[in-house]
């Protein structure tokens, strides 16, 4: 535990002290505290509380934004020090390779957190100040921040995926991008030609439910805009959730296994990786 711990707290260290990852947390904080004093603009007309409309406004910005700021985080974390040889001389010491690979994503993962939590939570702090609201939905605007760092941490396990199976930083770099491009862009717009071609002919309500569940931002997307009744209405989607059988516990379940699946892939293939 003690290594996974030590290795965890490295990475956290380099990367703050990263002016890259530093100007993702500006960015991301700037991004939110934009939507925060600009996005609350329809609550008058849907009778909602300022934190669901900037909910909703956060929860779109994070597809975009939290898994590119992650795999930019995690698509060298493997293949980077074994370019510069400094892998090797890591696994001199008395540490595993799984623990190389969990104590690292840790320490991405924590950086996400930070990340989060300063830019998200600073942008519901000036919500709530300055709206006259009051925390009136508090609850769906933290279970919106646990889920963003939950988001995160699937596309940090999948750049570590990534950075285990190629040998150079390059290409690791290449497959990160393509694999937003895919999961964050491609997926969606292929999702929707699909739908329209098929105008409800041929797929039922349940394999579109499906469809959509296999992607960890959708998942992600439906689970944080079907949270409550105030936040449904906002953004468009009430009913959704229950009409297509996508329950919060199967979303959750989803996010969860974007997490698990490729981090403990990432693990057996670096355990059996030639140095």
């Amino acid at each position: 535990m003690k290594p996974i711990v030590l290795l965890a707290g490295q990475e956290l260290r380099d990367g703050l002290r990263n002016r890259w990852v530093a100007g993702c947390i500006l960015l991301l904080a700037a991004f939110a505290l934009s939507l925060s004093l600009l996005g609350s603009a329809p609550t008058g007309t849907v009778k909602a509380g300022a934190l669901d409309v900037v909910l909703v406004s956060l929860s779109s910005l994070s597809v975009y934004l939290l898994p590119l700021i992650a795999l930019i985080l995690a698509f060298d974390a493997i293949v980077g020090p074994l370019e510069r040889g400094t892998m090797a001389l890591l696994l001199t010491y008395p540490v595993a390779r799984w623990q190389v690979i969990l104590g690292k994503y840790l320490g991405h993962t924590m950086i996400l957190v930070v990340a989060v939590v300063l830019g998200y939570g600073a942008a519901g702090i000036v919500t709530v100040v300055t709206s006259g609201d009051g925390a009136a939905g508090w609850q769906a605007f933290l279970v919106m921040l646990g889920s963003s760092i939950l988001l995160g941490a699937s596309f940090v396990a999948l750049g570590y995926l990534i950075s285990t199976i190629v040998r150079e930083r390059a290409t690791a770099a290449g497959l990160a991008i393509g694999l937003w491009l895919l999961l964050v862009v491609v997926y969606d717009l292929a999702l929707l030609g699909v739908l329209i071609a098929d105008q409800g002919h041929v797929l039922s309500q349940g394999v579109v439910a499906t469809l959509m569940a296999l992607s960890p931002t959708d998942a992600y997307r439906v689970f944080n805009l079907t949270a409550s009744e105030s936040v449904s209405q906002v953004a468009g989607m009430a009913g959704l959730g229950g009409e297509a059988g996508l329950g919060s516990a199967l979303l959750l379940a989803v996010m969860v296994a974007w997490v698990v699946a490729p981090l403990s892939a990432a693990m057996v293939l670096f355990g059996r990786k030639e140095l």
